[in-house]
Formats: structure tokens, C-alpha cells, sequence
């Protein structure tokens, strides 16, 4: 075997004079290298998650998991989510208890816009956000864009309470009453 000071120097064991075959093309192409690999603190964080996640065998919930990758803001939120039908595993409608394996495709769907994920790995514990999106295969549409709304009437400090005159001038504004008179009848 040669010393590494022999390789540094182009000694007999140089990359030289190594056969062509020993380069791998993929280390060679940088989409294709592991994005762990580059940052050691992502790659750290992965390995306490995965080491707090299940032993071979166990499993995670469907709503611990959503929480644990940032899907869901709390797991209460996610097993409501789940209780409501909002979230789906391989196509089916799954309660909070379900079990969640590598390669799944989940489904949330959160105010009007559905994430689409694939699990790539089993974590319990909640992890930052770069952790997380390691955690998961994100295949969702972009977000809708966000609806303009006209801001609130601002009124003066010490002006008091509205009145309803103020109220309905207020919810013209805001679209409420959908313009006209104000009055619902329309007179």
C-alpha cells in the first residue's frame, strides 16, 4: 500500500497511474452528491434524529411524523388533520395511529394547498428545517399565490366605538357587503 504522502506527491500509488475505471461517474457530478455529505452539521443532525427515531421493527405515526418533519405546526394539529380526512397515505384517508414506512407518499392538505410528500426516512422527534427536508421528498405543486385583501379601516386612536354607520362604511370596504348602498335589500 502506498503512504499518503506517496499520493500527494504523485508517488506509486498517484491517482495517475490508477486505472480508468476507479473514478465513479457520480462523485464526479455535483447533483449527484449527497447533500448530507456537504454540510457536516445537517449530516450530525440527521444522525441524532435517526438515532432518537424507531429501532428496526418499530414503527411511527402518521401524526408524529408530519409533525417531526415541520408538516404540522404541533401533533395535535396533526391528528386533527388526520381526524379530518386531511391527510392521506398511499391514496388512502388514514387515522393519526397509522403507521408510516419508507417510500409511502403522503398527502396533507393545509388551507387550500396539499403537499405531497415521499418518506425517505422515520424520525419521532422534531428536527429544524434543513433536517427535515432531508426527511421527505417534496413533489407538491407551487403554492397558490395569495389573494390581495384590502387592509382594515384604521381609525384614530381615542375616536371611540364605531358606529354603525362607521361599520357598514368598514365592511364596504372590505367587500362584505358587496358595494351598492349598504343596505341589504338593496333600496
Amino acid at each position: 500500500m502506498a503512504s499518503e504522502a506517496d499520493e500527494e506527491k504523485g508517488g506509486p500509488g498517484s491517482a495517475e497511474q490508477a486505472a480508468p475505471e476507479a473514478v465513479d461517474p457520480q462523485a464526479v457530478d455535483p447533483k449527484a452528491v449527497d447533500p448530507e455529505a456537504v454540510d457536516p452539521k445537517i449530516a450530525a443532525a440527521i444522525a441524532a434524529a435517526e438515532a432518537a427515531g424507531p429501532a428496526d421493527g418499530e414503527s411511527v405515526r402518521i401524526d408524529s411524523w408530519i409533525w417531526a418533519v415541520r408538516l404540522a405546526k404541533t401533533r395535535s394539529l396533526g391528528a386533527a388533520a388526520c381526524k379530518g380526512g386531511h391527510v392521506q397515505v398511499n391514496g388512502v384517508r388514514v387515522k393519526p395511529a397509522h403507521t408510516v414506512r419508507i417510500g409511502d407518499e403522503v398527502r396533507v392538505r393545509q388551507e387550500g394547498w396539499e403537499r405531497i410528500v415521499i418518506v425517505r426516512r422515520l424520525i419521532r422527534k422534531r428536527v429544524g428545517a434543513p433536517v427535515a427536508a432531508q426527511c421527505y421528498v417534496d413533489n407538491s405543486p407551487p403554492p397558490p399565490p395569495r389573494q390581495p385583501f384590502a387592509p382594515a379601516g384604521i381609525r384614530d386612536r381615542g375616536a371611540g366605538r364605531p358606529t354603525k354607520r362607521d361599520r357598514r362604511d368598514m365592511e364596504r370596504l372590505r367587500g362584505l357587503m358587496g358595494g351598492g348602498t349598504g343596505h341589504p335589500g338593496g333600496h
